[in-house]
């Protein structure tokens, strides 16, 4: 067996195929002189930019995987709902739903809790409808002719309140804040407070339909178009009183709000997968 002592007949081999002798499109070594007395630095590599196009959604930081725990988003739900209170209020009132808005109802107690608002000719119902089993739980009708006042404007709280959220909301009056009993006031399920407080869904950004049948500012143009007909058009008390529309801060009276904290945090106002339970 023949021994090789040294390898100085050896002769280093390129690999470059031919047509390489231009330098690569994608990575560009920097080809200048370097100053003997300058120290040696890391060598700076430049390269094209990416070629590759995104996308971003109205909401770029929303996950889609949060948007399937609501159930008002799964295939079908929202259809289902728009024919089913159609239906219904066809037959109890005969008359006609001319808008339908899905919004965040805020109680007086700051608890959200998740609605339907239609508007008809003569009225504005607000529905809590259960998108689990699909079907109507509570309708509050409103009279139009009865909404005296309107407010836009961002969330306030006491000084002292520990429970405090940011954002923009819509309240309607249909009476007297004044006249408001201070059972009523201080009882978190009271049905008899003269208004109602609304803030967007959460699900307006995830696609084209949720962000015309989410948005505030739509619905608030509707509700005020048909408020000023349904005045002209009423008799009796209702005839001559004014619609005033105003922009103000949306005074929320609470102050440890504990409870809204809880719920609020949790999403008990919604329908919403609350994930498996078991072994």
């Amino acid at each position: 067996m023949s021994i090789i002592g040294n390898f100085e007949g050896f002769q280093p081999v390129s690999l470059k195929q031919e047509g390489d002798d231009q330098p690569s499109e994608t990575v560009h070594l920097s080809m200048e002189e370097e100053d003997p007395n300058k120290d040696p630095g890391p060598r700076q590599i430049s390269r094209q930019s990416s070629v590759t196009k995104s996308t971003l959604y109205p909401n770029p930081y929303h996950q889609p995987y949060i948007s399937r725990k609501y159930f008002v988003a799964r295939p079908g739900a929202i259809e289902t709902a728009m024919e089913d209170l159609k239906g219904q209020v066809a037959e109890t009132s005969g008359e006609t739903i001319q808008g339908f808005w899905l919004l965040t109802e805020i109680d007086h107690w700051n608890n959200e809790k998740e609605k339907i608002l239609l508007l008809t000719d003569k009225m504005l119902l607000i529905c809590k409808y259960d998108f689990i089993l699909l079907s109507c739980v509570q309708l509050q009708q409103i009279p139009l002719s009865a909404i005296c006042r309107i407010c836009l404007g961002n969330f306030a709280f006491p000084k002292m309140s520990l429970d405090k959220r940011p954002g923009e909301g819509l309240r309607i009056y249909w009476g007297s804040q004044e006249e408001q009993s201070l059972l009523s006031r201080w009882n978190p399920w009271s049905t008899e407070v003269p208004y109602a407080t609304f803030t967007e869904h959460p699900m307006k950004y995830t696609n084209e339909k949720f962000l015309e049948i989410c948005k505030l500012s739509a619905f608030m143009s509707e509700l005020v178009t048909a408020i000023q007909n349904a005045h002209k058009n009423s008799a009796g008390s209702g005839r001559g009183k004014g619609l005033m529309v105003l922009t103000q801060p949306i005074l929320i009276e609470t102050y440890t709000g504990l409870m809204s904290f809880i719920g609020n945090r949790n999403k008990l106002g919604y329908s919403l997968a609350r994930g498996s339970i078991g072994f």
